[in-house]
C-alpha cells in the first residue's frame, strides 16, 4: 500500500492525466509523416519518449518552484511544499525520466537521439522564463510543441513543413489557455513580482490576447489541409476544434475566474477530438 502512496504521488505531482494534452498531437504527426504502415514499435517508443519528456520536465518544474509553490495558498498542497516527496526524490525521478526519453529516441533513430539533450533543454528551460518575461505561455507552448516535431522526426528522419506547422499551432493554442490558467495566480505573481501576462496586463486584457492566440491556432490548423493529403473531414474536425475554445473562452469573464479548471479541462477534448478527425482524414484520403 505505501509503494502504491508513493506511486499515486508521483502521479498527482506531473499531473499525468494532462498527458493528453500533447501525446495525440505527437501521435497525428506520427501519422501524417508515415508512409504505408506505422509500425507497432514506433509507435510505443514515441509513447514512451513523450512520457519521459513530460515526466522529466513536470518534475523539474516542480523543483524550480518549490519554493514559490510554499507560498502561494493555491499550490502550497502540491507534493513536495507538504513533503509527500522530497527534493532528492524528485531529483532521481527527473534523472530517470530524462534516462526514459534519451532511451526512447536512441530506439527510434540517430537524429532524435542527437537531439533529445535540445528537447530536454527547451522543457526545463521554460521553468525559469516567467521569472523575465511575460511571454512564458508561449514557452510552455514551445514545450509542448517538441512533440509534433519530434514524432515526425522519428517517422520520417528530416524536418519539413508540416510538423513545424502544426508545432506552431500548439503553441498558440497551449499558450492561450496557459494565459486563461494563469488568470488564477494574478495576484499572487505580483506580489511575488513574476512576469504573466494576467499580471502584466490585468485579466481582462490577457483574455483577450488568449483569443487571438486561439484564433491563430485555429487558423494554422486550417491551414495544414492544404499541406498534406487530408479528406475534407478534416476541415470539419478543426470546425469542432474552433466550438471548443469558443465554449471554453465563454466559461470565463474577467469578473468570473471561477470556471476555470473546466475551461482548462476542456483543452483534453480539443487534443483528443483533432487527433481523432485528423487520423480519419487521413485514412479517408
Amino acid at each position: 500500500m505505501d509503494l502504491l502512496t508513493r506511486v499515486s504521488s508521483y502521479g498527482r505531482m506531473i499531473r499525468f492525466s494532462h498527458s493528453v494534452f500533447a501525446l495525440p498531437f505527437a501521435l497525428t504527426s506520427a501519422a501524417l509523416a508515415v508512409r504505408g504502415e506505422l509500425r507497432t514499435s514506433q509507435v510505443v517508443w514515441i509513447v514512451v519518449a513523450m512520457v519521459g519528456a513530460r515526466s522529466a520536465a513536470m518534475g523539474f518544474n516542480r523543483l524550480a518552484d518549490h519554493a514559490l509553490d510554499e507560498q502561494n495558498p493555491r499550490t502550497a498542497s502540491r507534493e513536495l511544499p507538504r513533503g509527500a516527496l522530497s527534493r532528492r526524490e524528485v531529483w532521481i525521478f527527473v534523472v530517470l525520466s530524462a534516462g526514459v526519453l534519451v532511451l526512447a529516441a536512441g530506439m527510434l533513430n540517430p537524429l532524435c537521439l542527437a537531439l533529445s539533450p535540445v528537447a530536454l533543454l527547451v522543457v526545463f528551460g521554460y521553468s525559469y522564463t516567467k521569472r523575465f518575461t511575460a511571454l512564458s505561455h508561449l514557452f510552455l507552448g514551445l514545450a509542448l510543441g517538441v512533440a509534433p516535431v519530434g514524432a515526425w522526426l522519428a517517422i520520417r528522419g528530416r524536418f519539413e513543413p508540416v510538423p513545424i506547422l502544426l508545432a506552431l499551432a500548439v503553441v498558440a493554442w497551449v499558450g492561450g489557455f496557459d494565459i486563461i490558467y494563469a488568470c488564477l495566480d494574478m495576484e499572487f505573481d505580483r506580489r511575488a513580482g513574476l512576469y504573466s501576462l494576467p499580471a502584466r496586463l490585468g485579466v481582462p486584457v490577457a483574455l483577450g490576447l488568449a483569443r487571438v492566440l486561439h484564433v491563430v491556432a485555429v487558423v494554422l490548423l486550417a491551414w495544414l489541409y492544404w499541406l498534406t493529403p487530408l479528406h475534407p473531414l478534416y476541415l470539419g474536425g478543426v470546425m469542432v476544434v474552433a466550438v471548443l475554445l469558443a465554449y471554453e473562452h465563454s466559461l470565463v469573464r474577467a469578473e468570473d475566474l471561477s470556471r476555470v479548471m473546466q475551461a482548462f479541462n476542456l483543452n483534453g477534448w480539443v487534443s483528443l477530438g483533432y487527433f481523432a478527425a485528423t487520423v480519419a482524414a487521413r485514412w479517408l484520403a
